[in-house]
């Protein structure tokens, strides 16, 4: 982060990685972010590691963003103790090509050319570039499989960690075991609830009459029914 936004005075104190945020409407689309962080004055980081052109599209970051916002404000809190919000996407690709690092996408009023912050901050870094600056070295090192190639210390010591060691090895295996069975939760959910919509739509039922039919209950009844009410 310090190298990406070039301070150094930037202390991250929370880390969480695939934090979904959900719609607040019924169909609405949720989002995962691959890394949530917070630093020491509260400002929110969403970092993207993206390997496709269509996954960095340029319309991402204002939803995901606009996600992040509405959650930062508490009722009656007034809107200048919002705090700043960056998306930050990593791309293994060159997305502007232009052979620049680092983009760094801010708003200007069209009329007077001058930047217009409203701490919505959107940035993205070309996984492609080469240097011998610290944007070099660090495009350098997200593109690494070795730990005994990397540049930064502390990417070093977690790529060995995590490939090197027992312990990380297992860590890593649960971690990707957890993921699994969420991921096939989450499909099994999807399933479910299509056919309830479909037995809504071909029998006339009511949501209730559906989940019934099916034998939904519990958690699973309490999700799907949430999903589908308007």
């Amino acid at each position: 982060m310090q190298i990406i936004l070039e301070r150094k005075d930037v202390k991250v104190v929370r880390v969480k990685g695939q934090v979904e945020l959900k719609s607040p409407y019924p169909g609405g689309r949720n989002i995962k972010l691959d890394i949530d962080a917070v630093d020491g004055n509260g400002v929110e980081f969403d970092v993207e590691v993206q390997r496709n052109t269509k996954g960095s599209h340029i319309r991402r970051p204002r939803f995901h963003q606009s996600m992040m916002d509405s959650r930062l404000l508490k009722k009656n809190q007034d809107f200048n103790e919002l705090k700043d919000t960056y998306v930050i996407f990593i791309c293994q690709h060159e997305k502007f090509k232009e052979n620049k690092p680092i983009y760094h996408v801010d708003k200007i009023i069209r009329e007077t050319g001058k930047v217009f912050d409203d701490g919505a901050h959107i940035i993205y870094v070309n996984g492609k570039y080469r240097g011998e600056d610290d944007f070099g070295k660090l495009a350098h090192d997200f593109n690494c499989k070795k730990a005994d190639n990397i540049y930064f210390k502390p990417l070093a010591d977690g790529v060995r960690h995590f490939k090197e060691t027992e312990k990380g090895r297992d860590a890593m295996c649960e971690s990707f075991s957890k993921l699994a069975d969420k991921v096939a939760d989450e499909r099994q959910v999807q399933t479910r609830r299509d056919d309830v919509r479909s037995l809504m739509d071909s029998m006339k039922l009511s949501l209730e009459q559906a989940l019934n039919a099916l034998k939904i209950q519990g958690k699973e009844r309490a999700i799907i029914a949430k999903q589908l009410q308007k």
